[in-house]
């Protein structure tokens, strides 16, 4: 069984309703529990929660310090194409979109390499649209061996592959792999996904358990927020990573939650998250899993991830560009996938972290460190 498969026992409106009907009771419940199930979860992210949402912050910076203790590991994507072969009605990178094409050759790769390494990091995530013809499987063969010489950690954010293309590619050193499904609501799905690959709602969601027999280390999942009601989208980034950490109890895990943000051809947010529901969301997923890793990006407000870093984040991203060869001095300027909201420099926003307490980690774990 798949998660294309288990999915069918969650029936979206019943979740909606479900997580709606939830009441002050639930929620004092999931509080005093030490591990909690998805009813749990749903009281969390409740309208009846946040009545409770410093209790939820105590507690939930209580248990990231617990288990990752003061740390903050920093990372900072490198685009390398915005070539697209997908129309999706929410990214700037979508076919749809008149705008200059750009992917990296070897040389500017090794040039944004340079410039990056240059900033402190040792954990890269690299990026692409998803263009099976221009950056597919083959390209990633040529462009990794020049991006281990620099980087111990590397994860991908590109279009979802099959196992054995996984398989291959870690061998080549990629130690994780971020795919997220959007929404998990598969009639809004096909409205925003309107043609090539990407279109194949059973096929993205299968991809973690793809990932999974493929053996990789680390697997990343998330919605896009503001795509569908988002409570009830994230209730199935639960269901899903519940699903994920009983069958392929190997590897780690983290979530994302990006909301949408502004980009050319965007449309408009059909379901608005304020920061308040956003930190009841993030305390929500560490109270209902304390080892999964939450990362914060760039896409959010300086003020707003000075002031949520210790409430139950692991990981962020510092010194931000989305437009393919945004960080070597010669790169011209290229289309952005969406607008960055947080544009300090890594350094600075290492000196922020250390001001708070934690330490700053410019790596993720290596592969000697966990048996792999």
């Amino acid at each position: 069984m798949t998660f294309s498969e288990q999915i069918k026992n969650y029936q979206w409106d019943d979740i909606r309703l479900s997580i709606y009907g939830k009441n002050e009771n639930d929620v004092q419940r999931a509080l005093f529990k030490e591990r909690l199930d998805l009813e749990d979860f749903k009281a969390l992210i409740s309208p009846a929660a946040a009545p409770f949402l410093e209790q939820m912050a105590q507690k939930s910076q209580q248990l990231t310090q617990q288990r990752f203790g003061k740390t903050q590991q920093f990372y900072i994507p490198l685009y390398l194409s915005n070539m697209c072969s997908n129309i999706c009605t929410y990214c700037g990178f979508s076919m749809h979109n008149a705008i200059r094409r750009k992917t990296l050759d070897i040389k500017e790769i090794e040039n944004e390499c340079l410039a990056i390494k240059k900033m402190g990091f040792a954990h890269i995530l690299l990026v692409t649209g998803e263009s099976e013809r221009k950056v597919g499987v083959e390209y990633f063969k040529q462009a990794l061996p020049i991006i281990k010489k620099h980087f111990s950690h590397i994860t991908i954010e590109v279009q979802p592959l099959d196992q054995h293309e996984y398989e291959e590619l870690i061998e080549f050193g990629v130690d994780a792999v971020l795919v997220y499904q959007e929404t998990y609501n598969p009639v809004t799905y096909a409205e925003h996904h309107l043609k090539g690959k990407k279109s194949d709602f059973k096929y993205r969601l299968d991809t973690q358990d793809r990932l999974g027999k493929a053996g990789m280390l680390k697997m990343g999942l998330g919605s896009l927020i503001g795509l569908e009601e988002w409570r009830t989208d994230c209730f199935y980034v639960a269901a899903h990573l519940t699903y994920l950490e009983k069958k392929y109890w190997q590897s780690r895990y983290t979530i994302s939650f990006p909301r949408l943000r502004p980009c050319k051809g965007g449309m408009e947010i059909k379901s608005v998250m304020n920061d308040k529901e956003l930190v009841q969301l993030i305390c929500a997923y560490r109270l209902f899993s304390p080892e999964v890793e939450l990362s914060l990006s760039t896409r959010e407000s300086e003020h707003f991830r000075d002031h949520v870093l210790p409430l139950g984040i692991t990981s962020l991203s510092a010194g931000s560009s989305t437009q393919p060869g945004g960080y070597a001095a010669t790169s011209e300027k290229a289309l952005e996938q969406f607008e960055i909201s947080d544009d300090r420099s890594p350094a600075t926003m290492a000196k922020l972290v250390k001001s708070k307490g934690f330490e700053v980690v410019w790596k993720d774990w290596d592969h000697s460190l966990t048996g792999k």
